[in-house]
């Protein structure tokens, strides 16, 4: 038999990577970020450093990168995890679009990520959104 409860924690329960700001608390940012008319979009090393230094840059820790090409002049989709959660990249070369998620708890921040991407993949326009998620009460 399992076990279950009804009643979310309170929230000086709440540890961990859990972020104040504004008033809020909030178990993080999630960044959705939009790079048209960008470069490099089928080139996995190009992608595969950008994701690091976006990692570090934003203060994350960087666990692993997994990354696919689909074929020459073709996307590249994958992830960067990180202990702190994940950025995540989608491209479409023929469409010089690039959809990338960022998404980030504790003191790390997913803003200082978003130049790093903008010089490796030299975007045109950046549309970027801001999700706060698990927010506290």
């Amino acid at each position: 038999m399992v076990a279950t409860t009804s009643a979310a924690p309170k929230s000086e329960e709440l540890k961990g990577y859990f972020v104040q700001a504004d008033g809020v608390q909030f178990a993080g940012r999630h960044l959705i970020v939009d790079l048209w008319d960008a470069k490099n979009l089928d080139d996995i090393e190009i992608i595969e450093a950008m994701l690091r230094e976006s990692a570090e840059v934003a203060g994350a820790t960087l666990l692993d990168v997994q990354l696919h090409h689909f074929g020459p002049n073709q996307g590249v989709s994958g992830v960067a995890l990180l202990a702190e959660s994940h950025i995540s990249i989608h491209t479409w070369p023929e469409r010089g679009y690039a959809a990338i998620d960022l998404f980030m708890c504790g003191s790390c921040n997913p803003y200082k990520a978003v130049p790093a991407m903008k010089r490796a993949l030299k975007p045109g326009q950046v549309q970027l959104a801001e999700q706060r998620r698990g927010i506290v009460g």
